[in-house]
């Protein structure tokens, strides 16, 4: 099971209180993991990844076990610390302006 923490504004669209719980089939990546919250909450389909390339929207970030996970290609398997959900994968709003 992967732990996936959300937004606030995302959870508020989904009508969620608190973190989302999934089943993976197979190897834990970004790919799978967006793919199955996708499935289980489709109205976040666009919000997270682009409809068309499924590539991150700007002002997200991920995290996992301290670390950006940004940039990784979406393939790369996760830590296993987040592979067994003993810690969460993390999207993050991340912060603009000045």
């Amino acid at each position: 099971m992967i732990r996936v923490v959300l937004p606030v504004h995302l959870r508020t669209l989904a009508h969620l209180d608190r973190e989302v719980e999934l089943h993976i089939d197979g190897q834990a990546t970004q790919r799978t993991v967006l793919d199955a919250l996708e499935t289980e909450y489709p109205m976040l389909r666009g919000t997270i990844r682009d409809h068309d390339t499924k590539k991150r929207r700007a002002f997200l970030r991920f995290f996992a076990c301290g670390e950006d996970l940004s940039h990784e290609p979406p393939d790369t398997p996760l830590p296993d610390a987040v592979a067994t959900g003993s810690e969460p994968f993390l999207v993050v709003g991340a912060m603009a302006g000045g």
